[in-house]
């Protein structure tokens, strides 16, 4: 059965044991917050990289309990996240954080050709949510990373969230192609490109998944906006995937539903040899949390 919400995810993440989280940068109290209940959930067991005695003094601070995690010296933010990737490397850790270290920083060394962490063809970020009006959960990409794709990226968007999809046991997923419109338009080239990676899914060409395009939105999760339109489609009311044509579009998109949707939010990185959870500073702990426990259910099998 697919997994249909966070409380699914966490039983999962519970029942594959543990998984090693390598934070960069983790000299910050939401930062040590959110590794210290996902600890408590049974969900990672935490390595804390960077300044040991100011991540020490943070803990005690915030009254965290770090005795059962390693800690790793670091000397600076480029050497903590050198430091968490030789983790991965060398089988040490399964998960990535971005703590407190920039996001280029981090990025850099992941995608360093001699001894990052790349193995797809693209890195893309992939955010699942829960919203309390939608009866299944929603694979939301790119909003964080791809600023505005052409079609072949499109392409490696939808097959990086096909491989969340059936993480999350969703054994064909349906993936809206979303766009203002739900006709093509020669001066959207999102429509374009909709119709073409629909034709492509049709031909089998994306994987095991069904895919339409162009939709707008409100297509995409009610049948009966699909009925009042006259728009007949395989995955009206029923979207599993959401592909959005370009970066802002994703990230404006998630943000309104978290701040005024009440939506439940996990974001992370995908396309590198193991997740990454990647979070912006207005993350809340409860979203951080979550997005680590997305992590540990995506690790591969036996990472």
């Amino acid at each position: 059965m697919p997994i249909t919400s966070f409380q699914g995810i966490f039983s999962k993440a519970k029942q594959m044991g543990r998984k090693r989280l390598a934070v960069a940068g983790a000299d910050g109290e939401e930062i040590l917050e959110a590794v210290r209940n996902a600890y408590e959930e049974g969900v990672i067991q935490p390595i804390l990289i960077g300044n040991k005695s100011r991540i020490q003094l943070l803990a005690s601070r915030r009254r965290i309990d770090i005795s059962p995690f390693e800690l790793v010296e670091a000397k600076d933010p480029l050497n903590s996240c050198q430091k968490a990737v030789e983790l991965v490397q060398g089988g040490r850790a399964d998960i990535l954080m971005k703590g407190g270290v920039g996001t280029a920083v981090l990025l850099k060394v992941v995608l360093d050709k001699e001894s990052g962490l790349r193995k797809g063809k693209l890195l893309s970020h992939v955010v699942v949510m829960e919203a309390k009006a939608y009866p299944k959960l929603m694979i939301v990409t790119d909003g964080g990373m791809n600023i505005s794709p052409d079609l072949q990226t499109k392409v490696e968007l939808i097959k990086n969230a096909l491989w969340v999809a059936h993480k999350l046991e969703i054994k064909l997923p349906k993936v809206a192609l979303l766009a203002a419109v739900e006709t093509v338009n020669p001066d959207m080239q999102e429509t374009i490109d909709a119709a073409i990676l629909a034709k492509m899914a049709q031909r089998g060409q994306l994987g095991n998944l069904i895919a339409d395009g162009p939709v707008a939105f409100d297509l995409a999760i009610s049948s009966q906006a699909a009925e009042i339109k006259g728009v007949e489609s395989p995955i009206a009311g029923e979207a599993d995937i959401l592909l959005v044509p370009d970066i802002a579009t994703g990230n404006i998109m998630v943000k309104a539903l978290i701040w005024l949707g009440e939506v439940e939010v996990g974001g992370i990185v995908v396309g590198a040899k193991i997740p990454i959870v990647l979070l912006s500073r207005s993350d809340t702990a409860k979203i951080k949390l979550n997005s680590i426990a997305l992590g540990a259910i995506i690790c591969e099998e036996g990472g």
